[in-house]
């Protein structure tokens, strides 16, 4: 069979609402999540036999430990031996350990390419439960290609599109993603939160979304909802404060928020001129920071 390739756009949120810790140490969520699509990793697959991955890019130097690829595929093929898996290339274009789902937008995407080539139609109902014990943020990559926001919520494991409709306006939303090159530990924001144990009934579902048909309304919607891992991870890494005050300050921004657990920020604008304008004075004057205007679709 030939090679297959997909992308794997950051995962933005939008909103993050923390609302309890469970005793097994994950925390109940809510979050609106969108997806950068000029701004993500390349995922291919040669299928075969066994398993392999290359990674190549600009940000593969920064990667260690086992990749979550291989943790998925291994998983896969642990689960589903019958399964055509092979050779991985994975282009390394997103910073690490920095809020926007990287790692999760990889492995949600090999599975993707998994499914494919085994004539698999659903890979999110084939292999969300499985990829949810390996990381919280890969179901909500999974579905949608990759490229479609949703609502998840639970530990990440519950997600929801709309059928036949977006929650986000058409052509998306002109966005910067900026992080300040510095690492943040997701389980050290987490503690710094110190959210409350788990309640009765907060494991219900909750209040959906309405399509959201413009800026505007995006803008109210997310206006009222906070990232509630901005402030302990403002404790850990100051810088993050720097970069959304510097991002407020862009002509044209209608909004700064952190994404996830940090470190990365982004702002809405307008309209995507306006972004990649703002984009490029951030590398003039913050030149070791990665900045990139995206639409999030």
């Amino acid at each position: 069979m030939p090679e297959r390739a997909v992308t794997a756009p950051a995962k933005i949120n939008l909103t993050l609402e923390i609302r309890s810790r469970r005793a097994d140490g994950y925390h109940q969520l809510e979050s609106l999540v969108a997806f950068a699509i000029d701004a993500a990793d390349d995922v291919s697959l040669r299928p075969g036999p066994g398993f392999s991955l290359t990674v190549e890019g600009s940000e593969a130097g920064e990667l260690s430990g086992e990749n979550l690829i291989a943790r998925v595929a291994h998983a896969i093929g642990d689960a589903r031996p019958d399964l055509t898996i092979g050779a991985f290339r994975l282009t390394k274009r997103l910073p690490v350990a920095s809020g926007i789902g990287g790692g999760s937008a990889d492995a949600a995407a090999a599975i993707r390419l998994i499914a494919a080539v085994n004539d698999i139609a659903d890979p999110h109902a084939e292999f969300a439960r499985l990829a949810a014990t390996l990381g919280a943020d890969i179901p909500v990559c999974i579905g949608g290609g990759g490229r479609k926001a949703a609502f998840m919520w639970g530990i990440g494991d519950e997600v929801w599109r709309p059928g036949g409709a977006r929650l986000l306006p058409a052509g998306g939303l002109a966005a910067v993603l900026v992080n300040p090159r510095v690492a943040v530990s997701t389980a050290a924001v987490f503690k710094a939160l110190g959210a409350g144990p788990l309640e009765e009934g907060e494991s219900a579902a909750p209040e959906l979304p309405p399509p959201l048909d413009d800026l505007d309304a995006v803008l109210a919607y997310v206006g009222d909802r906070a990232n509630d891992l901005e402030a302990p991870a403002i404790g850990i890494a100051p810088v993050i404060a720097e970069v959304l005050e510097t991002l407020s300050g862009l002509a044209g921004a209608r909004l700064a928020r952190m994404s996830g657990s940090g470190a990365t920020c982004f702002a809405l604008f307008d309209d995507l001129e306006t972004a990649i304008a703002g984009a490029s004075d951030l590398r003039t004057k913050f030149p070791g920071w990665w900045a990139a205007a995206t639409r999030l679709c």
